[in-house]
């Protein structure tokens, strides 16, 4: 997953503008110079900050983090550490099945693994961006999507040998759109800086069926309906930001963000109805259990449950007040990710 509310050095630690998509052609993917050192083996790895932990199969874990820490475990206990070739914070995971896995994190990272996550290899490293990327999704083996900070998205269509860099255009407000279509008109090298940062974040993806959902920063709220070629911005229905979306189990879509804000939609976005939380932490992440319950992850300790199909929610709150980043529901319990790496919440 994941972008949290942490300070900055924690987490942050182009192009024709045109009626759709573009791709664009940017710096060398690969960084081989000898600076770039392979993730130190730590005992304490899964101790220290997490960002993000996914479930492969019915029985694996894998969770990633600070300093390339990429760690594995069956029972969420006992955890092995991966090969990782780099040190970066790697901030999201994911996998299409058992073997064949994914990464990303800051420089604009995208790792690779076939052997369940025991070892990863470098598919795009460009620490002269100094962007983290923060969710990836592959629809089949050769078809994925990564998106980022400042708009930043790459796609591929080879398995992740090689990465093209698109820019949406089709995210952009009226305004900022007119702004650089002028701006390119007058002073080319300021139209392509502009570009390179005016798009908002883009958070998160949720694949759904053949439509593929994005949340982002200043109520970004999209859908397409082709992997991400071309975007539908829904009428915003909020200013700050939203870091995950989830179809619930009866079906419905859920969004969650800012200050605890959370709102359901009983048709797939037309309308957003407003949820009451009862919170006003940062909500980071979105999880559903086997037993039909919800669980929202968010900062400062808070962790909010639903037993009615997100409608309403009560606090259960965390002692130790670390953030909830990230989880997933593991063999019938709740398995999260902090600052302090692992934890599994009692229920």
């Amino acid at each position: 997953m994941r972008f949290v509310s942490f300070p900055l050095s924690i987490i942050l630690l182009l192009c024709t503008l045109g009626q759709f998509s573009f791709a664009s052609e940017l710096p060398s993917k690969v960084n081989n110079s000898a600076s770039i050192n392979p993730s130190v083996k730590a005992r304490l790895a899964s101790k220290s900050l997490l960002l993000d932990i996914t479930k492969v199969g019915q029985d694996k874990l894998v969770a990633v983090g600070e300093r390339g820490h990429i760690i594995l475990s069956s029972d969420a206990v006992n955890w092995q550490q991966a090969d990782v070739p780099l040190q970066t914070t790697l901030t999201s995971v994911f996998f299409l099945n058992d073997q064949l896995g994914w990464a990303v994190g800051h420089d604009a990272t995208i790792l690779n693994s076939t052997d369940g996550g025991l070892t990863w290899q470098i598919q795009q490293h460009m620490p002269t961006l100094e962007k983290p990327l923060f969710d990836i999704v592959f629809k089949s083996a050769t078809e994925g999507l990564a998106i980022g900070a400042y708009g930043q998205t790459f796609r591929t269509n080879d398995g992740g040998k090689t990465w093209q860099n698109e820019f949406h255009s089709e995210i952009l407000l009226p305004d900022d759109a007119q702004y650089l279509a002028e701006l390119k008109q007058e002073d080319e090298d300021a139209y392509l800086d502009e570009a390179s940062s005016i798009l908002p974040h883009f958070n998160r993806l949720a694949l759904d069926g053949r439509t593929l959902y994005m949340v982002g920063e200043i109520g970004l709220i999209a859908k397409s309906n082709d992997f991400g070629k071309n975007w539908m911005p829904f009428d915003s229905i909020y200013q700050g930001s939203f870091f995950d979306i989830s179809r619930t189990h009866q079906g419905n879509l859920l969004i969650a963000g800012l200050r605890g804000h959370v709102f359901r939609s009983l048709n797939n976005g037309k309308p957003w109805e407003p949820r009451e939380t009862n919170a006003t932490a940062l909500i980071n992440d979105i999880v559903l259990s086997d037993d039909e319950r919800i669980f929202l992850l968010a900062n400062n300790g808070v962790l909010l449950e639903s037993l009615d199909d997100g409608q309403t929610y009560r606090l259960r709150m965390q002692k130790d007040g670390k953030a909830l980043i990230a989880g997933v529901w593991f063999k019938q319990q709740l398995v999260t990710v902090s600052d302090v790496g692992i934890k599994i919440i009692s229920l």
